[in-house]
């Protein structure tokens, strides 16, 4: 048998260099204690980069990688090519 996904409509952004990100459910989760941020904010030296605690351990996301909150509200992080692939916006 073959499957098709069902269409689903999930929150992402693009983590920059910076870290500069403006929305709450990220920084909920970074209250708390979900997600760990390193080298954020304009003074920082290195690229942005997080932890974030998923149900299958730690994952790292780094400068141009995709943060998803999915349905269930769990958030994860995913490499540009793949969620290209994946992903389309909504209008």
């Amino acid at each position: 048998m073959k499957y098709v996904k069902k269409p689903v409509v999930i929150e992402a952004f693009q983590l920059d260099e910076r870290g500069l990100i403006g929305e709450d459910w990220f920084w909920d989760a970074v209250t708390r204690n979900d997600i760990i941020t390193h080298d954020f904010g304009k003074w920082s030296c290195g690229p942005a980069w997080c932890e974030i605690k998923t149900l299958e351990g730690v994952m790292v996301a780094k400068a141009g990688d995709y943060i998803i909150k999915g349905v269930e509200g769990e958030i994860y992080p995913c490499k540009p090519d793949i969620f290209e692939k994946t992903y389309e916006v909504v209008e």
